[in-house]
């Protein structure tokens, strides 16, 4: 856990040479990369938004592991330009030895001295070597989370609920709530290994109850073209998982149960995303079907132990529908 910061606290982000001068060789401080596009807040004063006690595995599915001496910072998103482009916006690690509490005037979202827009060590680490076909491959905080956080958290250490709550990452009624969601969805995972399928209870699925519909041959998919600054309303979780097959996915894309306490909300679209990194092989991949990236729709982690990375959840098109500015008007004193 954070050793001296909480939410909401403010911080400087220090200058690219007091941050050099934590770095190994490697470009890393305590195995977390610190990549080029993390320059631009050199020198900001900003908000904590997180802190990074903690992290779900996406790569190898371990669950929670633990991490030390981090925070996610508001508004501090990678932007993918030093890692050809990748477009999947995770929210940046932050080593407390790269910022320093400060206290006065609130963020102004300017820093002090414009900083440099890249050097040369952490411009060569954002690479590995390439593969035998010749292809680049990526090296970036998330391909490298393994190693900067390389220990398990089990379910129960009971202690990460506690520092859930110490740290304002969420409140103590959140906190209750991960652990018996986490608790339910544990006699789920055993129930389907020892008990008789009658026993099972809503057949055996984890909290938030997703179940694929598409049970042979290739899941549907819709072309609607969207564009950023388009309102769109998630389609309701009945008529998702009509489109995903038996392990939730559509097209090679994932549903989770986190994304299904948005069904039936409105967003607008931010962006559409063609590529983004392999975490696992660090390899560019380049998408046939363009997904959506909806405004201020993230995963909380409310089902996941109340993870604080926010992880931006990708959308296909096939379960999103257009919204006229005229029909949202109407329906809004409705639901008021």
């Amino acid at each position: 856990m954070s050793a001296n910061l909480r939410v909401g606290d403010l911080v400087e982000v220090r200058s690219a040479e007091e941050i050099l001068a934590t770095l190994d060789e490697n470009g890393e401080l305590e195995n977390l990369p610190f990549m080029p596009e993390m320059l631009r807040f050199c020198g900001q004063r900003m908000t904590v938004h997180k802190v990074a006690h903690k992290l779900c595995d996406t790569i190898s599915r371990s669950g929670i592991r633990r991490m030390t001496n981090a925070v996610h910072l508001t508004g501090a998103r990678c932007d993918g330009q030093a890692h050809g482009g990748c477009q999947t916006a995770c929210s940046l690690y932050w080593k407390e030895a790269w910022l320093k509490p400060v206290s006065g005037a609130p963020p102004s979202g300017q820093a002090a001295e414009p900083p440099p827009r890249s050097l040369p060590l952490l411009e060569i680490k954002t690479r590995r070597d390439t593969d035998e076909g010749g292809e680049v491959l990526y090296r970036c905080q998330a391909t490298e989370l393994l190693r900067a956080a390389p220990t398990c958290l089990p379910f129960s250490d009971l202690g990460q609920y506690a520092d859930d709550v110490r740290s304002g990452n969420v409140s103590a009624l959140g906190s209750a709530r991960g652990f018996l969601v986490g608790l339910f969805n544990r006699f789920q995972d055993r129930s389907k290994r020892f008990l008789p399928r009658w026993l099972w209870i809503r057949g055996g699925l984890r909290w938030g109850f997703v179940k694929g519909g598409v049970t042979s041959g290739k899941t549907p998919t819709v072309t609607l073209d969207l564009q950023p600054g388009e309102l769109v309303r998630i389609k309701s979780k009945a008529e998702i998982m009509a489109t995903l097959n038996g392990d939730l996915l559509n097209r090679g894309m994932g549903f989770e149960e986190e994304m299904a306490r948005y069904c039936g909300q409105t967003a607008r679209v931010r962006t559409r995303v063609e590529r983004c990194i392999d975490e696992k092989s660090g390899r560019m991949l380049k998408m046939k079907n363009p997904c959506i990236i909806l405004e201020d729709i993230v995963c909380a982690g409310v089902y996941n132990a109340n993870c604080p990375r926010e992880f931006v959840p990708f959308w296909r098109e096939i379960w999103l529908e257009r919204v006229t500015e005229a029909a949202e008007r109407v329906e809004e004193p409705a639901n008021g």
